[in-house]
């Protein structure tokens, strides 16, 4: 711990200097950002007729707490050029151990083995900017992740390496980063996405994107996990793989920016379907089942989980902003990356405080709608689990979440955030819940 404290402490005084330096010192070519974000959560006691392995606890429980801490490190190697590199340390642990919730309740902590805090390499992938017109140029910000830089308005961008599916696909404005705005994993993504990740929610593949004005087009192949929600990834290729592809449209209403995303996926991966789930109970095959719950590996290859997605967001006025996104999968095989939602439906707003005299507070509130498929309320109604739920029984209902939010800086680089969720159905369970759980951020950017 003592050592943890060190780096974490060296990393905000580096970030810290930096951010202090004259420009005319420092040199174009890189640059550097710093980010933690400390949250803490506790909810009441909550009616549950029974328990299983992946229940949510229903006694009152406060104090779990999540942490993490990144270096943000750029740096121009070439023309168009640029290395993306985010040693980061996390640590902590969901309410429950992120367990018996689809729309998990902390969108900064995972089901990691160990609360213990730990440094890993987060990100580390190079970008090439190709431009396709030398007439018209547009100008990309400074910012975690995004060296500031003068691209052509019609180009591709290549990245290649470890990354986050999230940096780039459905990068809705308002609901988006559980950092700065929602916590809820239903409300931070598209849930029935089962995008590729490891279980701290990074990849390694290539992405190639198109853009030119008012549109958007990306495409990528990525590296799948070996065990369902696990840190080892498959290097199988043609067996083990994930591909999505996104289109995005920029709109204009009464002369106020929006956006339109439609994502289609599919995941190839070892994950078993829910009907041999559902057999491996019946002949009591505790092998299988602990594939599903991503306590062992797939026996074979096979499995497969397609997906639809589309995310709006809309700029009403300077102060106002809303969303809405839905996704469905097939919900024929096991959950193996993200979270297990079949299909989801979610909107809401974030609302700056203008109109209070704040204006660099922000109000948040959305709701998520969460389901899954008849072979998947089957499995889990027969005891089955998957790596988030599991009540041992299932009186299905759709699991329904309310969030909100309000944010407010102590400085320009310190912001803290009191949150609410109300949980209805947790884990599709109507014998359960419902759940009201407080959460209190803290967050530093710099």
């Amino acid at each position: 711990m003592r050592r943890y404290i060190t780096l974490l402490g060296f990393h905000f005084t580096a970030s810290l200097t930096y951010a202090q330096l004259p420009m005319d010192t420092v040199k174009q070519h890189t640059n550097a950002h710093f980010q933690m974000t400390i949250i803490s959560q506790g909810h009441l006691s909550f009616r549950s007729a029974y328990e299983g392995m992946n229940s949510l606890g229903s006694k009152s429980d406060w104090g779990a707490t999540s942490l993490s801490a990144t270096l943000f490190l750029e740096k121009k190697i070439w023309k168009g050029a640029t290395f993306y590199f985010n040693p980061e340390v996390s640590g902590g642990q969901g309410l429950s151990g992120s367990l018996g919730v689809a729309g998990a309740l902390n969108g900064e902590i995972y089901r990691v083995g160990s609360p213990a805090p730990s440094v890993y390499i987060a990100r580390a992938y190079w970008q090439q900017q190709i431009p396709l017109t030398k007439k018209n140029y547009e100008w990309l910000n400074d910012d975690e992740n995004q060296i500031s830089e003068k691209v052509a308005t019609e180009r591709i961008t290549i990245s290649a390496g470890k990354f986050s599916m999230a940096d780039f696909f459905d990068d809705n404005n308002y609901s988006h980063d559980p950092r700065t705005q929602f916590f809820n994993w239903a409300l931070m993504a598209n849930g029935a996405w089962d995008y590729p990740a490891n279980t701290r929610g990074y990849t390694s593949g290539v992405i190639v994107e198109y853009y030119r004005p008012k549109w958007q087009v990306r495409a990528t192949s990525v590296m799948v996990p070996v065990i369902a929600n696990g840190s080892k990834m498959e290097y199988v290729v043609g067996k083990a793989h994930a591909e999505a592809i996104e289109i995005c449209r920029s709109i204009l209403i009464n002369k106020k920016p929006g956006m339109i995303r439609l994502v289609v996926a599919q995941n190839y991966n070892r994950a078993p379907s829910y009907r041999v789930g559902i057999h491996a109970i019946q002949i009591n095959d505790t092998a299988l089942l602990n594939v599903f719950a991503g306590n062992a590996e797939g026996t074979k290859y096979g499995g497969k989980k397609f997906t639809l997605g589309i995310s709006a967001d809309q700029q009403i006025n300077n102060s106002l902003g809303v969303f809405l996104r839905a996704g469905w999968n097939d919900g024929k095989y096991a959950t193996w990356a993200f979270t297990e939602i079949d299909q989801t439906m979610s909107g809401g707003l974030i609302l700056k405080g203008d109109y209070w005299k704040r204006p660099s507070d922000n109000f948040g509130i959305a709701c998520a709608i969460n389901g899954i498929s008849k072979y998947h309320r089957d499995f889990l109604a027969n005891g089955g689990n998957g790596f988030i739920i599991g009540d041992g029984k299932l009186n299905y209902g759709h699991e329904v979440i309310l969030e909100t939010f309000y944010a407010f800086p102590i400085t320009h680089f310190f912001t803290i955030t009191a949150d609410y969720q109300f949980v209805n159905h947790p884990a599709y369970n109507k014998d359960r819940g419902p759940v009201n759980v407080f959460s209190l951020r803290g967050h530093v950017s710099l």
